[in-house]
């Protein structure tokens, strides 16, 4: 298959939170952390190793074709408590990606002969995401084009055309209608001495008159008055009662075929008249000639080729499949699922109801806290798979200052928008963003380290009145300081009954 030819522009400079961004494998490394800066505070490694390894995949399609397919990816492992920011990159890869990607967690998955999900559909759901994908991509291209036809025919529908009758021919003088009492038409002849059905110029004046009445008519449609107006269409029936019964059982999901769009398939399509307002017969309409435009074996095609060349798959939890090797107990899956998940990683083709996909050169990215267990717990043939790791660091109180702050997506930013919502404004001054992020840091210690989910619990208690008061407070604008923050948690601070229960 053909790679994607796409250009990268090194130049230019790191796009803004409004800008469309180029795919993400064009951006050079550096870039590519800086897009990850504005989210994710700290863990420089993890995120300068997954920089290299996404970049890596362009590099390989630039690379000769006799060498290409000997370049395997570098998959990585993220090591590292809970709350430090491991899923939290893979979220933010996957909006910067122009490229499949997939996160999964391990825990889903059991070893062949369990009740549970089968390693492989991983790769199906992932063809799915690129499938969804190009065909989003594909339906931008053409949504001018639909939105013109779909205008067309919603004129059709207000002003529906009149049925061309067959223009008359003069008749024999056997035929001109005597004895059955028909009128003979008349004719009109010009000075060229041609001759004319009078009725036509009838109907070119009709004509013209419909034709001014359907401008006027969409001149009201793009002004949006005819929003309300209800008309009927024909839709086609959305599936039918009784197959949602057919569909196999969740262990039986690794099977190739779906067998309710299989039935759909076979049924008849089923179609009804429904009468709708036009604002929602524009949608449906729109659907209809994207479908008719958009060419789904290209599409396939095309998703195939970037799962095959560029998809990345982010496997969560994989600590959770990690267990001391020998030991005997309830848990006689764990290895079976990393034996399962082995060949996925090393390269084998899988059968998708989309055609054959080849896991050769997705890149693979695993994470996990890795509390109870090591690293080293997993067999060694999956750790050979995963060559770099990276370990991330707990955060600390000088951290969760940081996180307080400087992200887009920031705590103390959400927060602000919920309030504002209501007509108030919330501030929080930078010592009291302190006092929080000691109280969050004071709370890890002394209980389960959490890292920066901790952050969450603790605004959420500091808020709750406030969020609860909002809309009938006389005063809208609330400000938080060192003061304000240790009066109202205080006190569960210092109990630890209520600390553990509630922090």
């Amino acid at each position: 298959m053909a790679e994607p030819t796409r250009t990268p522009d090194q130049t230019t400079p790191a796009p803004g939170p409004e800008e469309a961004l180029p795919w993400l494998e064009e951006l050079p490394p550096r870039k590519i952390v800086a897009e990850l800066d504005r989210y994710i505070v700290g863990q420089e490694v993890a995120k300068k190793a997954v920089a290299i390894a996404v970049r890596n995949r362009w590099r390989r399609a630039q690379a000769p074709d006799d060498i290409r397919d000997e370049i395997l990816p570098n998959n990585i492992i993220m090591i590292g408590p809970t709350g430090v920011g491991k899923t939290e990159i893979a979220r933010r890869l996957a909006r910067l990606a122009g490229a499949p990607f997939l996160k999964v967690e391990a825990s889903k998955f059991t070893e062949v002969g369990y009740v549970g999900r089968d390693v492989e559909s991983m790769v199906r759901e992932l063809v799915d995401v690129a499938i969804n994908m190009v065909r989003s991509e594909r339906e931008d291209d053409v949504y001018p084009e639909a939105e013109v036809r779909a205008e067309e025919r919603l004129l059709d529908l207000l002003l529906p055309p009149t049925p061309t009758a067959p223009l008359p021919s003069p008749l024999s003088p056997g035929e001109k209608g005597e004895g059955r009492g028909e009128k003979a038409p008349l004719f009109v002849v010009s000075s060229k001495g041609d001759v004319t059905p009078k009725a036509v110029e009838g109907d070119v004046e009709a004509q013209e008159r419909r034709r001014r009445t359907r401008e006027k008519l969409r001149q009201q449609l793009k002004e949006g008055k005819l929003e309300e107006r209800e008309v009927e269409i024909e839709v086609q029936q959305q599936g039918f009662p009784g197959l949602e019964m057919m569909q196999p059982p969740q262990g039986m999901e690794g099977t190739d075929v779906n067998f309710t769009e299989l039935l759909q398939e076979m049924l008849p399509k089923k179609k009804k008249r429904r009468t709708v307002h036009l604002h929602e017969a524009r949608r449906i309409l729109i659907d209809e000639e994207l479908k008719k435009l958009v060419d789904m074996d290209d599409v396939v095609n095309e998703a195939l080729d970037r799962v095959e060349n560029h998809g990345v798959i982010f496997i969560d939890e994989i600590d959770k499949i990690a267990g001391e090797r020998g030991t005997v107990g309830p848990d006689v899956s764990r290895e079976g699922v990393q034996r399962d998940l082995l060949p996925i990683v090393e390269g084998s083709t899988v059968q998708t109801r989309y055609g054959y996909v080849r896991t050769d050169h997705i890149l693979f990215i695993a994470a996990g806290a890795f509390h109870a267990t090591k690293p080293s717990d997993l067999i060694p043939e999956l750790q050979g798979r995963f060559p770099i790791r990276v370990e991330l660091q707990p955060l600390t109180e000088a951290d969760f200052v940081r996180i307080m702050t400087e992200p887009e997506n920031a705590l103390t930013k959400q927060y602000a928008a919920l309030c504002a919502a209501d007509g108030a404004t919330l501030e929080f001054t930078p010592d009291g963003i302190a006092e929080i992020a000691r109280i969050a840091a004071k709370a890890n210690e002394r209980m389960e380290n959490i890292g920066a989910r901790r952050l969450h619990t603790v605004m959420t208690t500091l808020l709750e009145d406030v969020l609860f008061e909002l809309p009938e407070l006389a005063e809208k604008r609330i400000r938080f300081d060192a003061a304000k923050v240790r009066d109202r948690l205080g006190k569960i601070v210092d109990d630890e009954d209520l600390r553990r229960y509630i922090l």
